[in-house]
């Protein structure tokens, strides 16, 4: 047992900088949650929200190129791309793309295709969606984060 502790000490230590980095890559396809509205009381009952995506940059020291974000409806059915051509985050820079709260297009299944690229491997941006509504004296917000499809 005195032989195995100082193994599996050393053990840790050599894969601890490899769980404290940030992941890092050439690029991605991400699927992102969202959602137009949700359901509250009887599922007739619905409550529009007002979208964001945020995708931020969070290398400090190299930038990303932003392909295409693509924002689909429960059907899965492309309603429109967010961008004419490609957009470059310098470090640490952030875009937002907002579905403002009367576009119900999207539904309660709505979802963006974020992809991305960079020329020397990057820390992976963050990504995700801000839903909210204050209508009716209700305050509604929650967020949802973005899955890796492909690198």
């Amino acid at each position: 047992m005195v032989r195995v502790l100082p193994l599996l000490v050393s053990l840790c230590l050599l894969l601890l900088p490899a769980t404290a980095l940030a992941q890092r890559s050439l690029g991605q396809t991400l699927y992102v949650p969202c959602y137009s509205h949700i359901y509250h009381g009887p599922k007739n009952r619905s409550l529009d929200l007002t979208v964001t995506l945020s995708v931020r940059n969070i290398d400090p020291k190299l930038p990303l190129t932003l392909t295409a974000v693509d924002y689909y409806d429960t059907e899965g059915s492309l309603i429109r791309h967010e961008l004419s051509k490609p957009q470059i985050l310098a470090p640490l820079m952030t875009l937002e793309f907002m579905v403002h709260q009367r576009d119900s297009k999207g539904g309660s299944g709505a979802n963006f295709l974020v992809r991305w690229e960079a020329a020397k491997p990057v820390n992976a941006p963050l990504v995700e969606a801000v839903m909210i509504s204050t209508e009716s004296g209700l305050g509604v917000s929650f967020t949802s984060g973005a899955r890796v499809l492909e690198d």
